[in-house]
């Protein structure tokens, strides 16, 4: 069984999530129910959402309380790892997540490849 990262991408405002706290709310029901049904099929490995300010380190220093935004303001508000006997069962999961509801939203899938134990 292979291990998935899915990366929840969405647009974001100027200094916040676009999806407002009332949004937020009425979705979390929606959330409950897709992680549920990954959970119940024994698949659920961690999923959490991101806060919003966070530090970029690069070799050029250290950013405190942004974000990495892409260019059309997209960027990772949250995450889930599962695990699959297949990458196309991982895909029909994200087609039904809620955040493809927002504008720009996406669900990246990345299988996990486990560091060589020498």
């Amino acid at each position: 069984m292979t291990s998935y990262l899915l990366l929840f991408r969405n647009a974001s405002a100027a200094n916040g999530y676009l999806a407002t706290l009332q949004d937020m709310a009425e979705d979390m029901p929606k959330w409950e129910a897709w992680i549920g049904n990954i959970a119940m099929k024994g698949k659920l490995v961690s999923t959490a959402p991101i806060q919003y300010s966070g530090s970029i380190v690069s070799a050029n220093g250290t950013k405190n309380d942004q974000p990495y935004k892409e260019v059309n303001s997209v960027l990772i508000s949250g995450f889930l790892i599962c695990q699959s006997e297949s990458l196309e069962e991982v895909q029909q999961w994200s087609k039904s997540c809620p955040i493809l509801k927002y504008p720009n939203s996406s669900v990246e899938i990345r299988a996990m490849v486990p560091f060589p134990i020498s």
